[in-house]
């Protein structure tokens, strides 16, 4: 609670600084303010927080998810002073909803009790549906921010009601006593009803097909800067949340849900990639990559083991670097061609060889290709598939979808590499701290890719 109090106050110091006409400042505030934050999530707990471990409990696996989606979101921080510049008006208002967005991520990571399940929930969501608009002049933008929003409040309502027949059944939100109401009664309907209604609520969350309509048109339309964080930080925290409800809270009816998340993991991971396969432009190409992610990240539930919630943290971070690689190239190209077909990144290695390829690495490690963080994760993820009852099957389907994700990847690759002419001005040079980000997320990539020891070493393995 030490570190969502610190990104709390630095939201709000960074919001303030728009109201004093310093709104200039609001990046700096957020990027040390982060920065604190993960310097705290390295301590143990504060002694006087533990009066409220009934509701929200600092664990191990908190702590480190904690530190993954601060690291990302201090990693969008620094690219923001470029893909912000058309904000100026507004600035401290968006680095300061990233900021309440990260509050009810980080909630998220440690719940205890439904109560703060929801309360995560929509501390997490609702500064997306403005953050989604924040192109005010831009009708895509408008459209995602009302597609976002209306779909959004859909989910909730699944979210409560589910939460109200969880309630109805054990008297209890507490997630420990709605395991062992879960153990002594498999079979009640009003709970299973209740267990099912919150899954569909999270797997909107989550982007997990059939709730994934909303995706491809809101990452589309909000500024490409917030759709990188939708990707990345609003996805760990989701699936983390997904993954406690469901080990926890619902882990003694593991049977009477499992067969319908498969269901949904074998259409998200066929449907998502054929329509990536079908996309032009790049930014819904990418839209179509993430809900496919869902489909891999949600293998961490069939056969698990004690490393299940390793190889889900594993995956999740390398997945986050990949995505602030790929969209850091994307929010150039954008603020240059003003559009981000697949055309408008012809050539764009002969002018920005750095900026290439962290986009290319990135995209090979989320297709999955060897030496690269997101082989290993994959890797890891399939390898425990394969032990659960239908786990052969639903890994030979990623496997497919993974096959059908590189012919798309390689689409926006030959674009940047194979093309002689390049459309770019030699004059219109990315910033320094962009070079440094690159850096950052290839030398990441590869090392996790080559030494995923370093990472486990988190977990004390």
């Amino acid at each position: 609670m030490s570190v969502l109090i610190i990104v709390f106050l630095t939201a709000v110091v960074a919001l303030f600084s728009g109201v004093f006409e310093q709104g200039k400042f609001a990046r700096y505030i957020g990027i040390l303010g982060l920065i604190i934050a993960l310097c705290v999530s390295f301590m143990p707990e504060c002694a006087f927080f533990e009066q409220y471990r009934h509701m929200y409990e600092y664990t191990a696996n908190t702590a480190l998810f904690t530190k993954i989606s601060i690291v990302t979101t201090l990693l969008l921080f620094f690219l923001g002073g470029f893909a912000f510049s058309n904000h100026r008006s507004h600035q401290s208002e968006l680095y300061a909803l990233m900021l309440f967005a990260l509050c009810g991520g980080i909630t998220l990571f440690g719940f205890q009790n439904l109560v703060t399940l929801f309360l995560g929930v929509e501390i997490l969501s609702i500064p997306l549906y403005v953050m989604a608009g924040a192109n005010k002049t831009d009708l895509r933008s408008n459209e995602a921010s009302i597609k976002y929003f209306l779909m959004g409040a859909f989910a909730t309502g699944f979210l409560l009601f589910g939460i109200a027949f969880i309630y109805g059944s054990t008297g209890s939100f507490d997630l420990y006593k709605i395991q062992d109401f879960g153990v002594s009664n498999p079979k009640d309907v009003m709970f299973i009803l209740g267990v099912l209604l919150i899954l569909c609520a999270l797997a909107f969350k989550v982007a997990l097909a059939p709730f994934h309509m909303w995706s491809p048109d809101v990452y589309y339309g909000a500024p490409s800067l917030i759709t990188a964080f939708m990707a990345s930080v609003v996805k760990i925290s989701g699936f983390f949340a997904l993954f406690r409800l469901m080990t926890i809270g619902f882990g003694g009816v593991t049977e009477e849900w499992i067969n319908v998340f498969g269901v949904f993991l074998i259409i998200t991971l066929l449907l998502a990639n054929v329509m990536g396969l079908a996309q032009t432009n790049a930014k819904r190409m990418l839209a179509y990559s993430s809900v496919s992610h869902a489909g891999y990240i949600g293998l961490v539930f069939f056969g698990m083991t004690n490393l299940s919630t390793y190889n889900l943290a594993f995956y999740l971070f390398a997945y986050a670097l990949s995505t602030v690689g790929v969209f850091m190239c994307l929010i150039y190209v954008e603020k240059l061609k003003r559009e981000t077909s697949f055309g408008a990144f012809k050539g764009l290695a002969k002018s920005e060889p750095l900026l290439a390829t962290v986009a290319a690495i990135s995209m090979l490690s989320m297709a999955g290709v060897p030496l690269t963080a997101g082989f290993m994760g994959k890797f890891a993820l399939f390898s425990q598939a394969m032990n659960s009852k239908h786990g052969v099957f639903l890994v030979l389907i990623a496997v497919l979808g993974s096959a059908l994700s590189i012919a798309y990847y390689l689409r926006l690759i030959i674009s940047m590499f194979f093309f002689k002419d390049s459309t770019f001005k030699s004059s219109e040079k990315v910033t320094l701290t962009y070079n440094i980000v690159a850096v950052f997320v290839i030398a990441s990539i590869i090392i996790l890719g080559v030494f995923p020891d370093l990472f486990a070493r988190q977990f004390g393995l």
